[in-house]
C-alpha cells in the first residue's frame, strides 16, 4: 500500500511541474505587439521587456473570436506566442491574438 501511495505522489508531483505547462520545449511570449512585418514580430512584455520573435510560412495565427480568420495581428494587439528556441532565436509556431480595443465613437 505504501508503494502505491508513493508511486501516486511521485506521478502527481512530476505531472504538475512548471516544465510540463510550456508544452515541451516551447516557450510562451505574451504582451503587446510593438512592430510586425513579414519576418518577425516584436512584443513588449508586461514588465517592459521587448522580445523579438521570428515568423515564417509555418506560423499559424489565431484571432480571438475568429480562429479560422485570415487576419494578422497589428501594432497594439495583445498576443500570446508559442515559440521554439532555435540557435538563440525564437521562432513562432502559433500566435494567438486579440485586437486592441478601439475607442468608442464620440457622441454628439
Amino acid at each position: 500500500m505504501f508503494r502505491i501511495l508513493m508511486l501516486f505522489l511521485t506521478f502527481a508531483v512530476t505531472c504538475t511541474t512548471p516544465s510540463t505547462w510550456a508544452h515541451g520545449s516551447d516557450q510562451h511570449v505574451l504582451g503587446t505587439v510593438t512592430l510586425i512585418d513579414a519576418s518577425h514580430v516584436e512584443v513588449k512584455s508586461p514588465k517592459g521587456k521587448t522580445v523579438d520573435v521570428q515568423i515564417n510560412k509555418q506560423t499559424r495565427f489565431r484571432e480571438k473570436g475568429n480562429p479560422k480568420g485570415k487576419n494578422l495581428p497589428q501594432v497594439g494587439d495583445r498576443v500570446v506566442i508559442e515559440a521554439t528556441k532555435d540557435n538563440g532565436s525564437l521562432i513562432a509556431n502559433e500566435v494567438h491574438f486579440s485586437s486592441a480595443k478601439k475607442p468608442a465613437a464620440p457622441t454628439q
